[in-house]
């Protein structure tokens, strides 16, 4: 981990951090530990455009990675930022720009430093599957907040904790079916829509809608559905 990613460690776990340093460069394989992330990613992109409009929108993704959600909504003519604490993601993500031409803002910062100088800047801030991979969400999610505009949008997505999540994100998607790295997932740190929902609206915006992204395992693809048991997406609003 850098030097210049230390100084920014107020709400992050370094294990994580490296974790993703470590597959980095694989992030735009599709057939790589990743590809999960880019069979939903369609589904995410539609799910936030269908409830924020994102034309001509300024958004924030926060903890973009390689950037597959950012350049997903750079298609839809969003004007996107996206961050993260990963150094080697982002220089995959900066490069890829390359290949898409799409025009990101990609920036090595902290939420919490952003949002010292971009305090009501957002029309959309999106935290899609970071929650779970940083020591205080409830911290994370007041800070995406602060930096929405009067009747912005926050998108989230995170995975529940019951006993199905376990069995369906551990020990069926890392251990059965090797969709994704073994130890990706800590269970401990997985959110119950529940305590989401309190943090969120504790922070000042409100719940909209929540859906869930479902696996078909005889198909194996994604789907958008009413069970949140497992992987779920949350729309929330700031009041005007």
């Amino acid at each position: 981990m850098s030097d210049h990613t230390q100084n920014l460690n107020q709400n992050l776990d370094p294990t994580e951090v490296n974790k993703f340093n470590e597959l980095a460069s694989r992030w735009w394989d599709e057939n790589s530990e990743f590809k999960p992330l880019h069979q939903i990613n369609p589904l995410r992109v539609n799910y936030i455009n269908e409830r924020t409009s994102l034309a001509g929108k300024l958004v924030l993704d926060v903890g973009c990675g390689g950037g597959l959600l950012t350049e997903g909504m750079a298609a839809f003519e969003a004007q996107v930022t996206g961050i993260d604490l990963a150094p080697d993601s982002l220089e995959v993500a900066r490069l890829h720009l390359l290949e898409s031409g799409y025009s990101i803002d990609y920036q090595l910062i902290e939420a919490a430093q952003l949002k010292l100088s971009h305090s009501g800047h957002f029309d959309v801030v999106t935290c899609l599957e970071v929650l779970e991979h940083v020591p205080d969400p409830a911290e994370l999610i007041r800070d995406c907040v602060a930096m929405l505009k009067p009747g912005g949008h926050l998108v989230l997505s995170t995975l529940n904790r019951n006993i199905k999540s376990f069995m369906g994100a551990i020990l069926g998607a890392e251990y059965l079916l090797g969709l994704v790295p073994k130890g990706t997932h800590d269970f401990e740190r997985f959110i119950k829509p529940s305590e989401m929902n309190r943090w969120a609206q504790s922070a000042g915006v409100q719940l909209q809608d929540i859906t869930g992204i479902t696996y078909k395992p005889l198909s194996k693809t994604f789907a958008l559905a009413a069970d949140i048991d497992i992987n779920y997406l949350a729309h929330f609003r700031l009041p005007e």
